[in-house]
């Protein structure tokens, strides 16, 4: 039996979000998505920061337009391989400086959902999941 995926795999260019303070926000993201062993793949233009695994697909930034950056109602999710991960990713975001959304636990919305909720220091929500069998 193949597990339900998460993922934009083959769907999605990019994700970019907003951060007021792109350097706290890249703190946060270095510590939670390095539990997850997405990288930051460093600076880009105008104080973008670049993550990924083998090439960028999250990016953080200040809004183009100079407004303050709002994500109300958007939670960009992050495939974990592990429940060990996701468990990772929380604690690892927590120490960073994020904020608690959600404890690392099952989900029963989908079978085999673990996953773990975090808001990210510019008030982004952000998550991991993983499937069990």
């Amino acid at each position: 039996m193949t597990n339900p995926v998460i993922s934009g795999d083959g769907l999605f260019s990019h994700v970019f979000i907003g951060a007021e303070d792109v350097q706290q926000s890249a703190k946060f993201y270095d510590a939670a998505l390095g539990a997850l062993n997405i990288s930051n793949l460093g600076p880009f233009g105008n104080d973008w920061v670049l993550y990924g695994r083998d090439k960028p697909a999250f990016i953080i930034a200040r809004p183009g337009n100079g407004e303050a950056p709002s994500s109300n109602g958007v939670t960009v999710g992050f495939a974990a391989a592990t429940t060990a991960e996701v468990d990772a990713f929380h604690a690892a975001g927590l120490a960073a400086g994020g904020t608690d959304e959600g404890q690392p636990g099952a989900r029963d919305h989908l079978p085999g959902a673990y996953a773990a909720y975090l808001r990210d220091p510019a008030g982004n929500k952000v998550c991991s999941y993983t499937f069990t069998e």
